[in-house]
């Protein structure tokens, strides 16, 4: 079976031109002495809007490593699949993201409910984890709670698994489960028991991304209590670390955090927590190098800003069509959204620096990044006229994603 390695960071991007500069940030890492496993990622969603498909990834992946002679390991993920979309990517991926927050919530039938209460039996009363300070009180209530709310989401997992193995003929890819996209957050007992689910149906997970206390709105900082999310990081990765060896999980299973978000003030309490336990990470950061690309188009002039102010102003005039699909992972602030009349007026230097996202400087605006996080459609729309604006900027537009990744994100996480 394959395994990923202890660190590990989703990239990749919309339009399939940025491998190298992703991976060069990485190699970069790999000289400070952390080694991060690239994993280039692409939803379903994604592939439809801008008209590609799983092999564009695969292609772009295996051309970057071999452009840069990179050595190391690499996957290609199929992000945020379910049995409707799977097929697809079989071929292609050796990274599967299930995603299954969708099932949640849905009843299990009683049956399944009073077996897996039996099955817990030994865990009621107060639960003590090892390292973590207070124990939790489990009762029958909190597992028929349980059971009914991850049952069917979880034996969604299993069957989304056994039909990747089938397809492909072995085990041989990754697999992780994201339970992300809710509403509300998974509790760290509510994890342990949601592991002892993925046991029972045989899912060798590596990773897990659940749903944290906070916002992870596109493109923007985290929102919510730092302290509450360093609280509840640290106990999920105690609870993953008990459950390996109560349930017999992956002994390399390790927290995943999604979102298209920067995370830019978690990123020390992450870094604190899997320091102290020595444990690994993945981190998903893909959605953010499309806008390096706007942000590239900006600071090169002439057509390419023409086309940044463009995507701008088309991205406010169909704000709402563009905001649906993600209307739970943002919160544009209208009232702030400059007009197409004042944009047209900006240098390239000022548009940059209104979209680059660099807390405190007094240009940055996290309403405009949300509204061009989510505008990558229109970018699309525009077919080769982008793409080939793309290729003529390449190197500003590459040195932009490089510093993105390496100068904001990975050294911001690893202390390098």
């Amino acid at each position: 079976m394959k395994k990923i390695g202890k660190y590990s960071f989703g990239i990749g991007d919309r339009f399939a031109h940025q491998g190298n500069a992703q991976l060069s940030a990485l190699k970069k890492a790999q000289t400070g002495g952390i080694e991060v496993t690239p994993v280039w990622n692409k939803s379903n969603r994604e592939h439809m809007y801008v008209h590609s498909n799983p092999a564009d990834t695969r292609n772009e992946a295996d051309q970057a490593v071999n452009s840069l002679g990179y050595q190391g390991d690499y996957f290609v993920d199929a992000d945020h699949i379910n049995l409707g979309n799977v097929e697809g990517f079989i071929h292609s991926s050796d990274f599967f993201t299930i995603d299954v927050a969708s099932k949640i919530g849905i009843p299990a039938t009683s049956g399944e409910i009073e077996s897996f209460v039996a099955s817990c039996a030994a865990y009621a009363g107060e639960l003590c984890i090892p390292k973590i300070t207070h124990p939790f009180l489990v009762d029958e209530a909190l597992l028929k709670n349980l059971a009914d709310k991850f049952l069917t989401a979880i034996s969604e997992a299993g069957k989304i698994y056994r039909f990747i193995a089938e397809r492909k003929g072995s085990d041989d890819f990754v697999t992780e489960i994201s339970m992300d996209e809710v509403e509300s957050p998974q509790s760290p007992v509510e994890l342990f028991f949601i592991l002892k689910m993925i046991s029972i149906q045989g899912i060798p997970a590596q990773t897990i991304a659940p749903k944290f206390t906070g916002r992870f709105n596109k493109g923007v900082d985290y929102a919510g209590d730092v302290a509450m999310f360093a609280k509840e990081f640290e106990e999920d990765i105690l609870v993953i670390d008990f459950a390996v060896k109560e349930f017999q999980l992956m002994d390399n299973l390790k927290l995943s955090v999604h979102s298209g978000s920067d995370k830019f003030s978690i990123y020390p309490e992450i870094q604190r927590i899997i320091t102290k336990y020595d444990k690994g990470i993945h981190v998903k950061t893909a959605g953010t190098t499309w806008l390096e690309e706007v942000i590239g188009l900006a600071v090169s002039g002439e057509e390419a800003l023409k086309a940044a102010k463009s995507i701008y102003t088309q991205a406010l005039s169909r704000m709402e069509e563009l905001c649906a699909p993600y209307a739970d992972v943002i919160d544009i602030k209208k009232d702030q959204l400059p007009t197409p009349e004042e944009v047209a007026a900006w240098s390239g230097e000022k548009f940059a620096n209104t979209l680059r996202h660099i807390p405190g400087h007094p240009d940055y605006n996290a309403n405009i990044r949300q509204l061009i996080h989510v505008g990558y459609k229109i970018a699309s729309e525009m077919g080769v006229k982008y793409t080939d604006l793309l290729k003529a900027n390449k190197d500003v537009i590459g040195q932009c994603v490089e510093e993105n990744l390496y100068d904001r994100h990975l050294k911001r996480l690893f202390k390098l």
